[in-house]
């Protein structure tokens, strides 16, 4: 069976055919000359590196709210992604973690002061709201505001401004904007705790492959990556998705289903060769912690790349470090311009670094950044 985009193009370049040669030219011309034109259509192009934004454009708004995706797409980024969390009634929404008093003004609410709570999530004491105890009708009466004032105020001002998005209305969002921007945007969702949120028996899984079927997401030429910090719940959704699959990885602990099951792996076994091997089984790349490619030495400025990328390579697993932000705080400090760590210093100068070292694409705080870099550097 001949691919359907392929064969869309086929019949758009034969349509344009007869728009400019007229049927009677066109009849006359050899057949062969045609089908030239068609397979040159079809060149091999060199992959282009992605930009994913992450949790939207959230250097300059809220994060995970639809204004900061908007303005993510808008910036050019490919993909947008939300990480996603269950409400109690079982919707999932956007939200870096289940625990939203940093995200949200949950705490100004009276009537939920009785919700607040002290939760162990995947090892971790935690004191605050959480989405499972909230409906989404109440959860959508709160509203977001910054993660990270201290090194973004210009984006306090948003504060209060927008609600809590569920998944659908992301995914309503991308599908408006592709149509606006006459580009397919991306959408790369992450399942956030997924044993933990299992266990209360309010599993992502089913929610998310339902929605994607729903939304026609679910096959091949889908625009989407999904992925996790866990591993058993990317095996299992390998067998239910189509889409492509990302492993997770931090520069220390272990995924935590490993932890509870009491397999004695860590992140570090995982990014072995035999470790590579085992993910390119069920997933198509991995999105490791920025420094396990390109470590920081004892001044804090980058060192060598190590092997993580051309190990990843060679097993056919993609590259896709995260998090990128143009922040002085976040950056080495020979990349530092002067002034306050929430001053933008040299982002283009770690791009780069990265670049070079052979990464297929970045998660970035600051999609047009990480976009401007991609323009000017060769492969």
């Amino acid at each position: 069976m001949s691919h359907p985009l392929r064969a869309l193009r086929l019949v758009s370049v034969a349509a344009m055919a007869l728009a400019v040669l007229g049927s009677s030219t066109l009849a006359a011309a050899p057949a062969t000359a045609l089908e030239v034109n068609i397979d040159l259509s079809f060149g091999k192009k060199p992959e282009k590196l992605l930009v994913v934004g992450h949790r939207g454009a959230s250097g300059y708004r809220p994060e995970h709210t639809l204004a900061s995706y908007e303005l993510a797409a808008r910036m050019g980024a490919d993909y947008i992604e939300p990480d996603l969390v269950s409400t109690k009634d079982g919707v999932l929404v956007a939200r870096h973690e289940n625990e939203i008093s940093g995200t949200t003004d949950v705490a100004a609410h009276p009537e939920f002061a009785g919700r607040k709570a002290t939760k162990v999530i995947d090892g971790t004491s935690l004191t605050g709201w959480f989405t499972e105890d909230f409906t989404l009708a109440e959860l959508k009466t709160l509203r977001a505001k910054e993660r990270i004032p201290q090194f973004r105020p210009n984006n306090v001002i948003y504060d209060g401004r927008f609600q809590v998005p569920t998944f659908q209305e992301v995914l309503d969002l991308r599908a408006r904007l592709s149509l606006e921007l006459r580009r397919d945007i991306g959408v790369y969702p992450e399942t956030k705790h997924p044993t933990y949120f299992r266990t209360i028996k309010l599993p992502l899984e089913p929610a998310l492959v339902r929605t994607l079927n729903k939304n026609g997401l679910n096959h091949r030429s889908a625009k989407v990556f999904v992925q996790s910090f866990e591993v058993g719940n990317l095996k299992a959704l390998s067998r239910e998705l189509r889409v492509p699959l990302i492993q997770l990885l931090d520069s220390a602990g272990a995924p935590y289903d490993f932890v509870v099951s009491g397999d004695k792996r860590t992140y570090a076994d995982l990014v072995t060769p035999k470790g590579l091997k085992e993910i390119s089984g069920y997933a198509a790349g991995i999105g490791p912690y920025k420094e396990m490619v390109i470590p920081r030495g004892a001044d804090g400025n980058l060192t060598s790349p190590t092997q993580l990328v051309p190990e990843a390579h060679k097993v056919g697993l993609k590259v896709h470090p995260y998090t990128f932000r143009s922040e002085n705080n976040f950056l080495p400090p020979n990349m530092r311009l002067p002034g306050a760590p929430s001053v933008h210093g040299n982002a283009f100068a770690e791009y780069e670094a990265y670049f070079k070292a052979g990464v297929d694409g970045v998660f970035a705080d600051n999609p047009d950044t990480a976009i401007e870099a991609r323009s000017t550097f060769k492969r």
